[in-house]
């Protein structure tokens, strides 16, 4: 959304926003209800702010490709981004995009910026079988159940889920022997999700190991998000999957496809576990 618009700003894109600061240099406002805990801002989120300010700075519309690295935990406040420009062309652009705050930088990223459209598809693996959102698992309104006292991170506020009852049993007290979550999800006020929010889809579920009954923060590392078509109005699922949890690391596979069932977005991520 320009940023002159006189239009009120939706709370994604208010806690997204970027702007033109003095000299014209880019900053942002991390907004503090975007937290996953003990303040420590969601990377998913703070991925789309980096993706906010490359697409401004591209003769692209849409993020494509983000590979970011987390150097630290990022918190709320006024916040920095250098965008260095790289090649770019009729199809896609380069950059690289560092937000830092007041000690520094905090997530340096690679950016493609491209413009999606409509495309065919040749062939795509099928979505889960998920039973309708409104037949799955609402955590915020169930969290009094859960068998173990379970804080809600501010970011539950802002996107909304629904867990796969078949992958929420961890919730309950059940652990799993698979280290996999599944969820519907969308923004809580309403406004379609599109590139931007597919970035911090792509990093919105629990920790993976948390189906296994490991419980705690696991701090993002390296996160690879491959946004691959504009989603459909509606709920998104969501599909996080752990490969090898070993030596105090984990690595999660994610899949979003849009209410229409088209995937949508892919991420990788490398992360530390949780601490027993």
């Amino acid at each position: 959304m320009p940023q002159n618009d006189d239009r009120v700003l939706s709370d994604f894109d208010a806690a997204t926003a970027v702007r033109r600061g003095e000299g014209g240099a880019l900053v942002a406002d991390l907004h503090p209800g975007w937290e996953v805990g003990g303040g420590i801002l969601n990377g998913g989120y703070l991925l789309s702010v980096a993706g906010r300010a490359a697409v401004l700075e591209s003769p692209h519309a849409h993020p494509v490709a983000m590979s970011a690295s987390y150097l630290r935990a990022g918190a709320a406040g006024p916040a920095g981004l250098a965008v260095t420009p790289g090649p770019a062309g009729r199809t896609l652009a380069h950059s690289t995009v560092v937000l830092s705050d007041s000690k520094g930088p905090v997530v340096t990223v690679q950016a493609t910026t491209a413009t999606l459209g409509d495309g065919e598809v040749e062939y795509s693996t099928p979505m889960p079988q998920v039973p309708a959102p409104e037949q799955c698992l609402d955590m915020a309104a169930n969290a009094h159940l859960a068998a173990v006292p379970m804080h809600l991170p501010g970011l539950t506020a802002h996107v909304q889920s629904r867990l796969d009852p078949a992958t929420a049993t961890w919730a309950m007290g059940q652990p799993s022997e698979e280290p996999v979550l599944r969820a519907w999800v969308r923004l809580a006020d309403g406004r379609p999700a599109d590139p931007l929010a597919l970035l911090t889809f792509a990093d919105v579920l629990p920790p993976t190991s948390f189906a296994t009954g490991r419980m705690g923060w696991a701090p993002t590392v390296q996160l690879q998000v491959l946004v691959r078509a504009l989603p459909a109005p509606g709920w998104c699922l969501v599909e996080a999957r752990a490969t090898e949890i070993a030596d105090g690391w984990s690595d999660e596979d994610y899949r979003v496809w849009d209410s229409t069932g088209r995937l949508v977005a892919q991420s990788r991520q490398l992360a530390r576990t949780a601490r027993r």
